[in-house]
């Protein structure tokens, strides 16, 4: 606290007014630092990952694109961040064949901001970009591609195909304006009742005759098959047949013969030859009992 000085004049006991020169040089440092921290607070600016920010001075885009990281810039500009990350727009919506049959389709866009657009991108749409220009895009390509292919197509084999047409119609308008399309994806198609349950019949007949067609294949094939082994046991019989010949005939018969009667002959001396042998066996008895009687 100052050092209050007490004066007394001729005239009276009053005393003076305290010095403030001390005081106010003080509040006049105060203010100033704090000044100067606010200043240096103000123009240190931090732009999160997957973000960039675009500087605006008194309302007005000045076209800057500040990056990831620490900034430090004029204390007076504001600074808008945008996100150039993947994003993702689901989309319900029910959509005409080109029979005129009312579709249920959901699908999925996966998109980013250009980030050399982005600046340009916030001055002429904003910073909601996504709801102004991508979802009525998204809608009106869905519809576009839809209209152009029957629902039997839709529900069985032209889903890549109306995927890519739609990406292709997406790309076409959205790259001129700062938004990059990365995929379109098709989660489902649903048809309605009776239409499904036609086209599932209608499969499961074309499954059928196509099963029938290989059956009836399969069993021609065995039948040709078979012919073709007929055909071979036909031509050996003949070729055998052919070979044939009087001469051959006599000549087997009597190989044949020939066979038979070394095959008798053979058997007769082998019964020749037991008989012989029982024989011999028996002799020596007959003398022995002849003996015992003298």
């Amino acid at each position: 606290m100052p050092n209050t000085t007490i004066n007394f004049g001729a005239g009276g006991n009053m005393p003076s007014l305290p010095n403030l020169r001390g005081v106010g040089s003080k509040i006049l440092i105060l203010a100033a630092a704090i000044f100067a921290l606010i200043f240096f607070f103000s123009s240190v600016i931090s732009i999160p990952t997957g973000h960039v920010g675009i500087p605006t001075l008194f309302g007005r885009v000045t076209g800057e694109t500040l990056g990831e990281g620490i900034h430090i810039i004029n204390p007076l500009k504001a600074v808008e961040k945008l996100s150039i990350q993947t994003q993702s727009v689901k989309e319900s919506a029910n959509v005409p064949s080109n029979e005129g049959l009312i579709l249920a389709l959901d699908t999925s866009l996966l998109f980013h901001l250009d980030r050399s657009m982005a600046a340009e991108v916030y001055q002429k749409v904003g910073s909601n970009y996504a709801e102004k220009i991508v979802e009525p895009t998204l809608r009106a390509a869905i519809r576009a591609s839809t209209s152009s292919h029957t629902a039997n197509a839709l529900y069985t084999n032209a889903r890549e195909l109306v995927q890519q047409q739609i990406q292709d119609q997406l790309t076409k308008e959205l790259s001129p304006r700062g938004v990059i399309v990365e995929n379109i994806l098709l989660r489902d198609v649903q048809l309605p009742a009776m239409l499904k349950g036609s086209i599932e019949a209608k499969q499961q007949a074309e499954q059928d005759a196509l099963r029938m067609s290989f059956i009836l294949q399969k069993e021609t094939q065995e039948a040709q098959r078979k012919r073709i082994e007929a055909q071979g046991i036909a031509d050996f019989q003949k070729i055998v047949a052919q070979g044939i010949s009087p001469q051959l005939l006599e000549w087997k018969g009597i190989e044949a013969t020939e066979k038979t009667g070394h095959q008798c002959q053979f058997e007769s001396r082998g019964h020749w030859q037991s008989q012989d042998r029982l024989a011999d066996h028996s002799r020596p008895a007959v003398i022995s009992r002849g003996r015992n009687r003298f």
